[in-house]
């Protein structure tokens, strides 16, 4: 069974969006291909002419320090992510999602631009980024320009990537300051798939034993991946140790848009889970920003 009939490589940004710009047939990126392949084969992707490369693309395959910020490119493989000294010290929650993230061959392979293009609701690399203030980087014929991380999804699998136009080529994430730490935690099934039943990310600053800022995303909680605004504003100015704010709690909850997914688990069960979780990534991140 052929898949497809004409197979590219360009060696730059411009090269390959003009690929991807400049045909009449059906064409469509590839990095990892860790979930274009399976769709492709099992029929659930329409029928594709034309594949384009861009694991060559030097630009795309940066890790670095950039100014202020921490670059990943688009297709650095999620193992090369997870065990990266610059990102387990900017980014410890995206090192510790990325190394859950199916298994070693996955990982060797697929990445985060694959991730967040696939717009799952509870993708790890995706929740992790999103508490780490995360800006996208997307490429198109008229230049690259930077799209906060949740502007980029539109429902379940649903990217606002023009998948006819654009490319993602990397991701910006603030360094890490003083007093500043992340942590991601999830549980998940202990035989079957290696899918998260939930997920939580979260980021704090903390002085004078007080959160002062925070993020936390956590999915699958509702049709995209997002933050939990609420719940951050009401656990500001919080001492984690004393005074975890049961009303912050109850407000995750009221947040949660759990479904029941016989692959995962029910909504139920996620509902009597999300409270423990959040404590305890809460508290590690805490810890870490000692």
């Amino acid at each position: 069974m052929t898949l497809w009939q004409e197979y590219k490589r360009p060696e730059s940004i411009s090269e390959a969006v003009h690929a991807l710009t400049t045909t009449s047939v059906p064409t469509c990126l590839i990095a990892g291909g860790t979930d274009l392949m399976l769709d492709l084969q099992q029929g659930r992707h329409a029928s594709i002419h034309t594949l384009v490369d861009i694991t060559s693309i030097p630009e795309l395959n940066l890790l670095e320090i950039r100014g202020e910020d921490l670059y990943i490119g688009a297709t650095v493989p999620l193992s090369r992510i997870a065990f990266s000294p610059l990102v387990i010290e900017h980014a410890l929650a995206l090192s510790e999602a990325c190394s859950l993230i199916g298994g070693p061959q996955v990982r060797n392979v697929a990445t985060l631009g694959g991730n967040v293009a696939h717009a799952l609701p509870a993708a790890d690399g995706t929740i992790a980024m999103m508490s780490l203030n995360t800006e996208v980087l997307v490429a198109s014929r008229t230049g690259i320009r930077k799209v906060p991380l949740q502007e980029m999804f539109l429902g379940p699998g649903k990217s606002a990537l023009n998948a006819k136009e654009e490319i993602i080529t990397g991701f910006r994430i603030p360094l890490k300051m003083k007093n500043q730490a992340s942590a991601f935690k999830r549980i998940m099934r202990a035989q079957g798939i290696a899918l998260p039943i939930i997920n939580i990310s979260a980021w704090l600053e903390r002085r004078d034993n007080k959160i002062i800022e925070l993020r936390i995303a956590t999915g699958p909680s509702g049709l995209t991946p997002h933050r939990m605004t609420l719940v951050e504003d009401l656990l500001k100015g919080c001492n984690i140790l004393l005074d975890l704010k049961t009303q912050a709690l109850d407000t995750l909850l009221d947040q949660m848009q759990f479904r029941t997914s016989p692959q995962r688990a029910s909504a139920d069960y996620r509902h009597h889970l999300v409270k423990d979780l959040l404590v305890d990534t809460l508290m590690e991140a805490w810890k870490r920003a000692e």
